[in-house]
């Protein structure tokens, strides 16, 4: 069988498991704008292992002592005394009161008086969920993680399909004795519907689904409960006044008419989609983003961008990938936004690509009139053995150049620190 854990509100576990005093009670893990990555100071940052999914692989080391419940209140308080922040994490303590992830802090403390309020820590995150990974390919032959916090196993072939339950059961427990960290568990003879069966019963919970029992299991649950049928296919499906997955099997050549999406849609909730579980995935982007309060300085918006851009370079450098396409967007403080894409046959370097950032920057941003609080960059279409690339014999001197200057700067910011070595430009801050 095919067996899907995902921890239970990880970030919130994860705390846990060095402050022992907020189990049981209201907390929520919140994050802001990151204001460390754009100091003039330096700060001890390093790269993490792909822990899947969105999460970034440069993260900024935070000194951890003890939990002091007014910490918080130095990055989430400004000094005009206006919280700011989002919920990225809640305890189910949390939730009863009606708090969700993506809940503006200042509401979630209206909600919930009694609350906990705990600042991100993505690496102590991203270590945490490297090191649980260790342990679990010491138990599943075959492990493919899909994020920080959620991993897929295929236990065919080691563990009997009549024992698997006894398998997952065992698990669980050790996970928790091990890392006291609560997980929940879903098996069945598919990727998607042994994921199903984890959020069926969470927290804490163990589900196990056999083939024969899956069109029962999946018959009374609604559209918006099943992986990848996002808002837009359930506008489309309420369209045809259908609300339920085995609505969806009943319909199953209205829906096989729409194409390749409505035939995998139909194999997956089936669970008939033999989608193999995969130790590792090319990767196929990477990228960086930061919010920030609304800048309206556009020297200073130019300066936040030349820091990412580095970031994003050495992460680059650090992967041995060689992208092709450059994806820039900004985001204004009226909801408005600006994005562009430019792919480029080019060799990959940091000043290079630090030019086309400004450049990019500068023509991106239309509405001179409205502040910037969000910046975004990303690369992919990454050259391979399979997917070659001829690169611009114009630039091929110059490149060459960037590109042993880059492999110099990549080691010593593996010694010094990714700040060891910074443009003019991101010392001054002109806000």
């Amino acid at each position: 069988m095919i067996i899907h854990l995902d921890l239970d509100c990880f970030f919130v576990s994860a705390e846990r498991t060095r402050i022992p005093s907020l189990k049981h009670k209201p907390v929520v893990v919140c994050k802001s704008g990151d204001s460390r990555i754009f100091s003039v100071e330096d700060t001890q940052s390093m790269m993490t292992d792909s822990v899947g999914g969105f999460n970034g692989l440069m993260q900024h080391k935070k000194h951890f002592t003890e939990f002091d419940k007014n910490e918080w209140k130095k990055e989430f308080v400004d000094d005009k005394g206006r919280v700011h922040g989002i919920v990225i994490a809640k305890s189910y303590e949390a939730k009863k009161y009606g708090i969700k992830t993506g809940t503006h802090l200042r509401d979630a403390l209206f909600m919930s008086p009694n609350l906990l309020v705990v600042a991100s820590d993505h690496l102590f995150y991203q270590q945490l969920s490297t090191k649980l990974k260790a342990f679990l390919m010491t138990k599943i032959p075959i492990l493919e993680q899909y994020s920080i916090d959620e991993f897929w196993g295929d236990l065919r072939g080691w563990v009997k399909d009549e024992d698997t339950y006894d398998f997952i059961s065992m698990l669980q427990k050790e996970i928790l004795e091990t890392f006291d960290l609560p997980m929940s568990i879903g098996a069945s003879s598919s990727k998607w519907i042994a994921k199903l069966a984890t959020d069926f019963n969470k927290p804490y919970g163990l589900t196990l689904v056999k083939k024969e029992e899956i069109h029962h299991f999946v018959n009374a649950m609604p559209i918006e409960s099943f992986p990848g049928i996002g808002k837009a296919l359930q506008k489309r499906f309420k369209n045809y006044g259908i609300k339920t997955l085995g609505e969806v099997l009943g319909a199953k050549n209205l829906v096989c008419g729409w194409g390749t999406i409505g035939k995998n849609l139909i194999a997956r909730i089936s669970g008939e989609d033999n989608e193999a579980v995969v130790h590792q995935r090319d990767r196929k982007s990477i990228g960086i983003s930061r919010n920030f309060h609304t800048i309206s300085d556009r020297e200073e918006v130019l300066r936040r961008a030349t820091i990412l851009s580095r970031h994003l370079s050495h992460t680059v450098a650090k992967l041995s990938v060689h992208p092709t396409t450059y994806y820039f967007m900004i985001r204004y403080e009226n909801g408005l936004a600006s994005n562009v894409s430019h792919t480029i046959d080019r060799s990959f370097s940091e000043s290079m690509y630090r030019e086309l950032t400004l450049q990019t920057i500068r023509a991106l941003d239309i509405h001179p009139h409205y502040g910037i609080h969000h910046l975004s960059l990303h690369v992919s279409n990454f050259v391979t053995p399979t997917q070659t690339k001829t690169f611009s014999l114009l630039h091929q001197e110059e490149d060459a150049k960037a590109k042993r200057l880059n492999e110099k700067l990549t080691k010593l910011r593996d010694k010094y620190g990714v700040d060891i070595v910074r443009c003019g430009v991101e010392k001054k801050i002109l806000v």
